[in-house]
């Protein structure tokens, strides 16, 4: 069992759950970017680096999960190719994608997208509360203690 990370976008603050929580558990955690990323020393925690590019982080993602992965990510589109393997998504915000809810997910996205590209200004995400790490953090500790 491996978290992979879609790191270029992840929050630090999520990051630094994740390392805590890969180190306690003794669990694979493996970050994907285009960038270079720091990570503490660790026997579980590895990075891959990816080329720059569009979607190649999440291609490389989907190429090396395996069924019952978790995979960090707010994309969304990422997010359905990963339950599609059989994969977990759960998001910085703590919410944990599902087979009944993605397809949802995935028409607010497209609409949404649809409005940007006509000049809609639809306004970025929320900064992440204080709230929204603990609901991470909880959604993380049950996945992992449900794979225990």
């Amino acid at each position: 069992m491996t978290i992979w990370v879609d790191a270029d976008a992840c929050p630090k603050v999520v990051k630094e759950i994740l390392f805590r929580a890969a180190e306690r558990t003794r669990t694979e955690l493996t970050l994907v970017a285009n960038q270079p990323l720091y990570t503490p020393p660790s026997h579980y925690i590895n990075t891959i680096q990816v080329a720059p590019g569009f979607d190649v982080a999440d291609n490389r993602i989907v190429q090396d999960i395996q069924p019952g992965d978790l995979v960090i990510t707010a994309d969304i589109p990422l997010a359905a190719e990963v339950i599609n393997k059989d994969g977990h998504a759960l998001n910085p915000r703590g919410e944990m994608y599902s087979r009944d809810t993605i397809s949802q997910r995935l028409s607010m996205r497209n609409f949404m997208e649809e409005l940007r590209s006509s000049g809609v200004n639809t306004g970025g995400p929320a900064t992440l509360s204080q709230a929204d790490r603990q609901a991470f953090a909880n959604a993380l500790d049950r996945w992992l203690a449900q794979q225990g």
